[in-house]
């Protein structure tokens, strides 16, 4: 089973590929990538696995490939330095395109550099994680970590194409599995309760990889995403929704030093801090945290922040989060199952006490 989804922004619209065996079709990449040049950006973990499988694509054209140590660190101002200066030596031109073919680093760092050389060039998403498939290849955002805080870095700049081939799954380590989940679960929390149902009955399958499961959440998480990326490209509205959990996660990622956790992990303590949260300004009820938790759980995930994480670490952090406004700390919450909201309208206090409280649990 395959199926092609649009990301409608006019005339910068592009598909989303999704299916098995996507990196052998002889047809596709090369017709998703007209130009000469090509700069394939991975890393040591998924280059061996499946470059060779890319590469061949592109045996008529110039084809260069840089490469990225493995892991959230890779995403840094020294790497990005020397991603440029190997296009630059190469001398690379304006009409080249950039391949990401990785997870959700590859992908951030390789947008970032097809965003900044020679103010802009095309670039084509190939990810090879759940989470990258589900969320990060999907709607623009590239960026690179600062040591104050993780994505405060970088650029909207659009991918001309996604191509997911699910059988890269097959060689994602379980943590890295569990890890896109967090994503998964997200859009149904945000906006998409059917979705949210059916993952209660699916779970189990997804966790085992069956691969109608994986292609239907896959399917459905790709489009609530390009329903909200085209609807608010540039997040100065609902695309904000997407961040659930991520204020709180970000923190947890940031104050830990990148890579102690894993992106998803650290989502999903967010979420359940998020939905506590919720409950406290009388949003949810227990039952509808307990699904929450109970979900995240069967995944597989964290449901709370690490031991050692205190509440005034958590607030510095949260202080430089992308979505503030006017110095007030914006967060997304959920007003029900299905339903997430923006806000920095909620007494300062209900946020001390959510906290005080997951920091204590931990």
């Amino acid at each position: 089973m395959s199926a092609t989804l649009k990301v409608d922004l006019g005339a910068r619209s592009y598909p989303i590929h999704i299916g098995a065996g996507l990196l052998d079709d002889a047809a596709l990449l090369p017709g998703l990538v007209k130009s000469g040049q090509v700069v394939i950006i991975t890393n040591t973990i998924v280059g061996p696995l499946y470059l060779e499988r890319v590469t061949r694509h592109f045996a008529d054209r110039q084809c260069h490939v840089f490469e990225l140590p493995d892991g959230e660190g890779a995403k840094s101002f020294a790497n990005f330095e020397r991603a440029l200066g190997f296009m630059l030596e190469r001398r690379i031109e304006r009409g080249a395109t950039i391949v990401a073919l990785g997870g959700g680093v590859v992908g951030d760092l390789a947008g970032f550099v097809a965003a900044c050389y020679q103010r802009g060039i095309g670039f084509v998403q190939v990810p090879t994680t759940l989470l990258a498939q589900v969320d990060s290849s999907v709607g623009g955002k590239t960026a690179i970590n600062h040591a104050l805080g993780k994505n405060m870095v970088g650029a909207f700049h659009q991918p001309t194409a996604v191509v997911a081939d699910i059988t890269t799954l097959d060689t994602l380590p379980p943590r890295e599995f569990s890890a896109g989940l967090a994503e998964v679960v997200k859009y149904g929390l945000i906006r998409d309760y059917a979705f949210l149902e059916w993952l209660e009955a699916h779970l189990d399958a997804l966790v085992a990889r069956e691969p109608a499961a994986l292609t239907e959440a896959i399917l459905r998480s790709c489009e609530n995403k390009a329903e909200v990326v085209a609807g608010d490209e540039f997040e100065t509205g609902a695309r904000a929704t997407l961040n659930l959990g991520h204020t709180f996660g970000h923190a947890i990622e940031t104050a830990l030093g990148y890579g102690a956790w894993l992106h998803g992990e650290a989502v999903a303590a967010g979420t359940c801090m998020a939905a506590a949260m919720s409950a406290r300004l009388g949003w949810l009820d227990a039952d509808a945290v307990a699904r929450i938790e109970r979900l995240l759980g069967r995944a597989g995930l964290p449901l709370r922040p690490p031991a050692g994480l205190g509440p005034a670490q958590f607030m510095d952090v949260m202080a430089r989060d992308k979505k503030n406004v006017g110095g007030h700390i914006r967060l997304v919450l959920l007003r029900a199952l299905g339903e997430a909201v923006v806000t920095r309208d909620y007494p300062p206090e209900a946020l001390a006490a959510t906290l005080a409280a997951a920091t204590t649990a931990a």
